[in-house]
């Protein structure tokens, strides 16, 4: 028999922390609700896939409240370090969160919007997305969801009708709203805001509600160790899993990390073409702070912030101790996506180092595309193509176990990769003549990409 579905069950635990960390807001009323994309993938790992698409618009276009879970959409409360100034001043300014339900892995999940229009922390913004935002941000989660790292999904597309005006694409371009799905809407920012305001109740409160709600965990003495020893170890995989992705997310903020390690907000994001360290994906990026290479190092920096953030109710020792393991994690998990990514199995720590070592140099040395080599080694065997520059490393992969084979038909084909020449062109087609196939089309690779690579298992 089938597996049976996914039944919807509405959870709203938010309200657990009280009004002080959100604020409720109204949804934009706009002027067309036109369905571009629904990932009904997503859809029934919470049972929301059976929605036809008129009940689909309703709740992500026109957000008409879900059964059971949030009356009304809320703006949640957080500060943050943008580039290493902190600024007090930003909070959700285009989005909200607008339910939260439990997945087909008793996780609680939200439901947030992006483009949803202006609340309190808008500022200036007329808090609206572009549609081209959307479909990048389409391309992102699929492409990072399939490559092993741990992403928010892109759950719903709804075009909008507006005429935006923006200063770094064409003007007036057109409008959407987008809704993620998300394991928690808290991000690093959410403890920066209250330890701001020396909020040691509403710290406890906040540390408390994510040991139990989001790491299944209750909560004890050492509830903010234990915190911080979590987001170290999710943190830490998640920039491993970015390195062996060859992305760069381009906008590390401390308010972009959220606290369950999972990426999210996708603006200027970039796939490295080769294994370049210094190569940035944000044109305001100006000192390659996130460059490719340097984000361990910003995601780290961004997790002592969080560190930072617990003093008020917790001592000092304890939480550098925890910061110190970072790149210990990050070392092991970073070997641990690699094999994967290769079709790997794992062996014991140094050796597969020394692998990830052997390999790496060679990368970056003969500017190798980071895509077309994961696809030529997958199994552990390099065509002779591949120069002598590569013999060590074939050696190195030649020694390994496969986890999986070269069976499945994406292997027969050629690499999928999201190249931003790519990128603009499934743009253009939608922009010039209103073609959304190229964008279906993709989406289809990518997952035929990610069946291939999960064959066997996924990444520890």
């Amino acid at each position: 028999m089938p597996p049976s579905p996914q039944a919807y069950r509405p959870e709203n635990t938010i309200l657990e922390l009280g009004n002080a960390f959100h604020d409720p807001v109204a949804a934009a009323d706009f002027p067309q609700t036109i369905l571009r994309f629904r990932n009904d993938r997503a859809a029934s790992t919470i049972g929301l896939d059976s929605l036809d698409d008129d009940e689909w618009i309703a709740h992500f276009g026109r957000f008409q409240p879900l059964p059971g879970t949030l009356r009304q959409p809320l703006a949640l409360r957080y500060h943050g370090h943008q580039f290493r100034v902190y600024n007090p001043e930003i909070g959700d300014g285009r989005g909200f969160l607008f339910a939260q339900v439990r997945d087909d892995a008793d996780r609680l999940m939200d439901l947030g919007a992006k483009g949803s229009g202006q609340t309190p922390y808008s500022r200036f913004g007329d808090g609206r997305l572009t549609l081209k935002g959307g479909v990048r941000e389409i391309l992102a989660t699929e492409m990072l969801e399939a490559l092993g790292v741990p992403t928010s999904r892109s759950f719903s597309l709804i075009e909008t009708g507006e005429a935006l005006d923006r200063n770094d694409e064409p003007s007036p371009t057109r409008s959407a709203v987008l809704v993620r799905l998300s394991h928690s809407h808290i991000r690093i920012g959410t403890f920066q805001r209250l330890a701001y305001f020396r909020d040691e109740g509403g710290l406890r409160a906040l540390v408390s509600y994510v040991l139990r709600h989001l790491y299944d965990e209750e909560p004890g003495a050492d509830a903010p160790v234990r915190l911080l020893d979590l987001v170290v170890e999710r943190t830490a995989k998640l920039a491993a899993s970015y390195m062996a992705a060859g992305f760069v997310h381009g906008v590390l903020n401390s308010d972009n990390i959220n606290i369950t390690g999972e990426s999210f907000d996708y603006g200027p994001w970039r796939f490295n073409p080769t294994w370049d360290p210094a190569f940035t994906a944000a044109y305001f990026d100006h000192a390659g702070l996130y460059a490719f290479g340097r984000q361990p190092e910003a995601i780290h920096w961004d997790a002592m912030q969080l560190a930072v953030s617990l003093r008020p109710i917790c001592e000092a020792e304890p939480l550098i101790a925890v910061l110190d393991t970072f790149g210990e994690q990050y070392q092991r998990a970073v070997s641990d996506a690699i094999l994967w990514r290769l079709g790997l199995m794992p062996r014991d720590s140094e050796t597969d180092r020394q692998l990830v070592k052997t390999i790496e140099p060679v990368l970056r040395g003969t500017a190798t595309p980071i895509d077309r080599f994961f696809f030529d080694a997958f199994g552990g065997a390099l065509p002779e193509s591949y120069g002598d520059e590569w013999t060590n490393a074939r050696t190195a992969l030649a020694a390994c176990q496969p986890r999986a084979d070269r069976s499945h038909g994406y292997w027969s084909g050629e690499p999928c990769a999201m190249l931003i020449d790519e990128v603009e062109a499934i743009w253009a087609a939608i922009a010039g003549r209103d073609d959304w196939a190229p964008l279906y089309a993709k989406i289809a690779a990518i997952r035929d990409m990610g069946e291939a690579l999960a064959a066997a298992t996924t990444p520890r």
